[in-house]
């Protein structure tokens, strides 16, 4: 029998129990908002909410439960899940700073911020990173020779990459925006504070998620340090739900009628 759960460095029962449990409520919030007031934002970061729940709750299963540390399937199930699920947050982030340029007076007009006005192309990248990612998990994990692990690692590579670039992107647009909003001194006319200092709110967390996949880039070539739950937890898991936690804030999503 092989340990896939103890290769991938998972070994702590307590800190996936105690991430599937914080995502509970913000599961609940966001449901509650997409309900209240349907906004691809909130219906996103819901369904971003769940998948992490589904992957801390395999993940727990794979560092206590011996029946399922050998199991292969499960194992790509959780990776799959977990990596793929980071679509949500990026793109979230995305989709508010977007919209925020839209609501602007002045929007940032360089060529980053128009090619980022097609939203198509950015879904394109992230759908393009997700299914590559995939497709390098199975490979990875399954491949029975030489050639095919090898190519299923540099296509997870490829991903992580495109991950990188597009939250890079992000960064960029909501940075530019700043500058915008600060030379103009623009503030919403709602007063919430995720409206009047929503800027800040989304560099932070452009901030963490350039954080989060810049760790999986600097690990990409060394699993056994990418997997090192020391590092992962506080670079991977804690920066993805600070980011998610900051989408709480009240007014930073805009009502549709404003967006």
């Amino acid at each position: 029998m092989t340990d896939y759960a103890s290769f991938l460095g998972i070994k702590s029962l307590p800190a996936a129990i105690v991430f599937a449990i914080l995502y509970v409520p913000l599961f609940a919030f966001f449901v509650s908002k997409a309900v209240a007031r349907p906004n691809y934002v909130y219906i996103i970061l819901a369904l971003f909410s769940a998948i992490r729940i589904t992957a801390f709750i395999l993940r727990a299963l794979l560092a206590d439960d011996a029946s399922v540390q050998d199991d292969l399937n499960v194992v790509i199930a959780y990776e799959i899940i977990y990596n793929t699920g980071f679509f949500g947050i990026l793109y979230s982030a995305y989709i508010l700073a977007t919209d925020r340029v839209s609501l602007s007076p002045h929007p940032p007009n360089g060529p980053i911020s128009r090619i980022l006005r097609f939203r198509f192309l950015f879904r394109l990248a992230l759908t393009a990173a997700v299914a590559i990612g995939i497709t390098g998990a199975v490979y990875s994990s399954l491949g029975t020779t030489p050639s095919a692990i090898n190519t299923g690692t540099t296509l997870r590579e490829a991903a992580i990459y495109i991950f990188l670039i597009c939250a890079i992107l992000v960064l960029l647009q909501t940075y530019f925006l700043a500058r915008v909003e600060f030379r103009d001194r623009y503030y919403s006319s709602n007063n919430q504070i995720g409206a009047t200092y929503g800027v800040y709110f989304l560099l932070v967390i452009s901030l963490l998620l350039v954080a989060r996949e810049a760790f999986f880039t600097a690990t990409a070539t060394n699993t056994a340090r990418q997997n090192n739950e020391a590092i992962w937890y506080p670079l991977s898991a804690v920066t993805e739900f600070l980011a998610v936690l900051l989408f709480t804030a009240p007014g930073l999503v805009p009502d549709p009628k404003d967006a």
